[in-house]
């Protein structure tokens, strides 16, 4: 099985969406531009949001499995992909990438 880092690239925000539908909340997402996590077996790393993990995890468990080059060369590198996850208002991409 391979490790797959997990990668934080951006955030967005969506003030509209949220003003429109979203309950006023006190804590949001936790996750920091940068941080990087590494699964081991396909499983989900500790500290990685449970949310965020329902969004890629199908991907990381096919990378750990040495599956890649997803819908016929979507990636530069075969060997990963991009995935955001599910939250509409304020979303994260992720890169995930095979490591060795």
């Amino acid at each position: 099985m391979n490790k797959v880092r997990i990668t934080a690239v951006r955030q967005t925000e969506y003030p509209d969406l949220m003003a429109q539908y979203e309950n006023p909340i006190e804590h949001t997402c936790d996750v920091r531009l940068g941080q990087q996590w590494t699964s081991v077996n396909g499983l989900r790393p500790e500290g990685l949001c449970p949310s965020a993990w329902a969004s890629m995890r199908e991907f990381v468990e096919a990378l750990a499995r040495g599956e890649g080059n997803f819908f016929d060369g979507w990636m530069q590198n075969p060997m990963s992909a991009m995935i955001s996850c599910n939250d509409g208002f304020r979303p994260v991409s992720f890169y995930i990438e095979v490591v060795k």
